[in-house]
């Protein structure tokens, strides 16, 4: 049996062009939209050149940011990013809009959270 592949992860937003521009300007991958729908519903950047899914975005109303580390709203999920240089990194991702999450569980790694609130984190590249 052939295992199915990983086509895309989905992340909920209140404007998906927008949080897609994010995304592209952090992994210099282009902002791409989805064939029959406007790029304010549906856009994505597409990772496929990498082997790896796209990240898509999704216009949900009445979105409600996650309340990372504690609160109402949990997480659900997040993303983890390689970087060669942590402070490099982090320069980067402050440089385009990302928040450097207050609580930092660890020091192998850093968290941010994303123009709408989804935390991803940024990990040295691994050998």
């Amino acid at each position: 049996m052939k295992f199915p592949r990983l086509h895309l992860v989905l992340l909920d937003c209140p404007d998906p062009f927008e949080l897609a521009k994010f995304y592209s300007a952090l992994t210099g991958i282009a902002v791409e939209t989805w064939p029959g729908y406007a790029p304010e519903d549906m856009s994505d950047i597409d990772l496929e050149h990498d082997s790896l899914p796209a990240l898509s975005f999704q216009r949900v109303e009445n979105y409600v940011a996650p309340t990372w580390p504690d609160g109402n709203t949990p997480k659900q999920m997040h993303l983890d990013f390689e970087v060669d240089d942590l402070d490099e990194g982090e320069r980067h991702v402050l440089s385009i809009g990302a928040r450097k999450a207050d609580y930092q569980p660890g020091e192998t790694f850093r968290v941010f959270l994303d123009p709408v609130g989804h935390p991803f984190c940024l990990i040295v590249k691994s050998d």
